[in-house]
């Protein structure tokens, strides 16, 4: 099980924070000691811009639980949803089934529709017969090192 907590919407966000972005992590075939700046030079990283395609269809979710985990999504992390992409078999969506907010990977198999969660503990849930509404597509996964 997954459950969620709506952060925010992406337009809402705070200013843009353009963050150092190297050119390029590591050498090859050269000797010497560069100086470490000189991967950083002139390039920034701007995660609003990264991440958020549009920023009036998007919005953030932290989740809980454990049933994404073998497909990279923990308890704690920060998904980036976009509402205005159509769900494809394959992709990871954010719905609500039967009044409930999950996440899963969305399938289809012979015909048939199901949510599943890379956790082998829980069973694919069969959309047949079930009020399944999709909020929408999961773009991104922030998964944040505790230190």
């Amino acid at each position: 099980m997954v459950s969620l907590q709506i952060l925010g919407r992406a337009d809402e966000a705070a200013p843009s924070l353009p963050l150092p972005y190297p050119l390029s992590l590591g050498r090859a075939g050269l000797s010497g000691f560069p100086s470490p700046a000189q991967d950083y030079e002139g390039r920034t990283l701007d995660l609003n811009e990264r991440f958020v395609k549009k920023p009036s269809a998007t919005f953030f979710l932290a989740v809980t639980g454990d049933s994404m985990g073998p497909l990279g999504i923990h308890e704690g992390d920060t998904l980036v949803v976009d509402r205005s992409v159509d769900a494809r078999p394959g992709q990871i969506i954010v719905a609500m089934v039967d009044g409930e907010i999950t996440v899963k990977r969305y399938e289809r198999i012979d015909d048939k529709h199901y949510l599943s969660s890379g956790n082998p503990r829980y069973a694919p849930i069969p959309l047949v017969d079930t009020e399944c509404q999709v909020w929408g597509v999961v773009r991104a996964v922030i998964h944040e090192f505790m230190v």
